[in-house]
This record gives structure tokens, sequence and C-alpha cells, in this order.
């Protein structure tokens, strides 16, 4: 069941990566990073199908990720790229130039990296750069983020040759914004607050957390690094609009306290939604 449900995602997001590439991409002259990079810039050259051309270039990848990368991780890169494939061919006809490239290359960000979060989201990927990332990092221990942000620059830059610098440059932006919508796609539209709380009254600041917000709370053992104290440290989840409230609580019990909030994403456990 788990399996139908991430491929059913997978499905989602691959067409959604297509639309976005075909009507604001493609339509728009942008180039990409990646495989879906060389792809275009071979249709911009000589006329090539972008959905042949990715599939072709994956192949041999998919040969070596197999023996390589495990077979569950390739079974759904295998599934990803070949659904891109087909819905690029599939959406090739809705391709609609825009008056506005600021606006072609915002749109193409957010709906390559809504189609992309959603299918890494789900344990998918679009092959290409991601294994041949996956297996430097392997292999040479060389970081997967910096492996694709090499291949990127040096694919971007080549596309800059023929549709020139001023689309490259538009083509950044799009890449820019892909990125933070994945990364939005990923961790979720939920966001927490986390609360430590550094006290001398840690109890009593759980208790009546507990009491008065419903919020659990784990108390941490600690040890001042000036004074080599011991020290108690509460940690404490919460939903955002409830922050106000806990320092309230944390300010009446000691106005001492040492609190450091930061950003939680995709809480999962009792007392939040599920993402």
């Amino acid at each position: 069941m788990k399996h139908i449900q991430n491929i059913f995602f997978i499905t989602i997001g691959a067409f959604i990566y297509s639309f976005g590439l075909n009507y604001f991409t493609i339509a728009n002259h942008l180039s990409e990073g990646g495989f879906t990079g060389i792809a275009l810039l071979l249709k911009y050259v000589f006329g090539f199908s972008p959905s042949v051309v990715i599939l072709l270039l994956n192949i041999p990848l998919f040969i070596l990720g197999w023996k390589k990368l495990g077979h569950q991780f390739m079974i759904y890169t295998i599934v990803g790229t070949t659904l891109v494939s087909f819905f690029l061919w599939l959406t090739e006809s809705f391709r609609q130039p825009l008056d506005d490239i600021l606006l072609a290359s915002l749109y193409a960000g957010v709906s390559i990296g809504l189609g992309l979060g959603i299918i890494f989201r789900y344990g998918g990927s679009t092959g290409g750069v991601d294994i041949i990332a996956r297996l430097v990092y392997k292999y040479f221990g060389f970081s997967m983020g910096r492996t694709m942000f090499i291949f990127d620059f040096v694919i971007i830059s080549l596309s800059a040759v023929y549709i020139g610098v001023q689309k490259a440059m538009y083509t950044l932006i799009a890449v820019f914004v892909a990125a933070r919508v994945i990364d939005f796609a990923q961790e979720g539209a939920y966001a927490a607050k986390a609360a430590m709380i550094i006290s001398d009254h840690a109890q009593e600041i759980t208790t009546k957390i507990m009491k008065e917000m419903d919020r659990g709370a784990t108390v941490l053992k600690g040890r001042g690094g000036y004074t080599g104290n011991d020290k108690e440290v509460l940690y404490c989840v919460i939903s955002r609009n409830e922050l106000s409230r806990l320092k309230q609580i944390v300010q009446s019990i000691d106005p001492k306290a040492f609190v450091v909030v930061s950003d939680v994403h995709d809480v999962l456990g009792e007392g939040f939604e599920k993402a």
C-alpha cells in the first residue's frame, strides 16, 4: 500500500514538473541544470525531443545505479524518470511563450520545484546528476550538493552561449526559486517552533507548560561551560501561535532563564497534524 501511495504522488510530481518545463521553460527558451539542461540545449540546437533525450541519457545510469545504489531507490528513480519523459511528450503542445520573461522564470521555478519536491518527498528521483552525485559521494566522498552545483553551473554556462546571457540569468532565477520550493515541498507547509530553555526552575516551568498549554516537554541534563555546574535544559516543541504564551510562562517563573527558539519543519507526533 505504501509503494502504491508513493508511486501515485511521484506520478503527480512528474506531471507538474513536465508541465512546468514545457509551458514555462521550453516555451520561453530558458534552460535548466543537469541532464534536463543537456536535453534542452540539444533541442534548441538540433531539435531533438527532450523526452527522448532524457530517457536515453539515463539508461546507462539506471544500469550502474542498480548495481551500486540499491534496488528500491533505483525502482523509484526509473519510475520517476520514465514518467517525466512520458509527460514531457504528452504536454509538448502546451508550450505557450509569455510576454514577461521574468514572470515565466518565476513560474518555471515554482512548477519545477513543486514537481521535484513531491517526487523527492515520496522517495523518487529524476535520475541524471542525482545518480552521478550519489556515486561520486559513495566512492570519492565528494559532497552531493557540490557535485550537482558544478554540473548545473557548467550546463547553464554552455546554454548561455546559445540562448544568450540574459536568458541564462533568468534561468538562474528559475533554478533558485525551484530550490526554495523543493525545500518547502519536502519539509511540509506546517512549521512549528522548538524552544530550549535553560533554567534553575526547569521542573516548575515543565509542570506549567503541561498544565496550561497541554504540551509535553523533555528535560535534558547539561552542564554550564563556565561554572561547571549541572543544569537542566528543557526542550519543547510548540505551534507558532503558542510561542508568546510559552515566553510568558518562562518569564513568570524565571526571568533570568536563557531561551533559544528555532524553526522546526514537518513535525510528526502527538499534538501535531501530520504534514
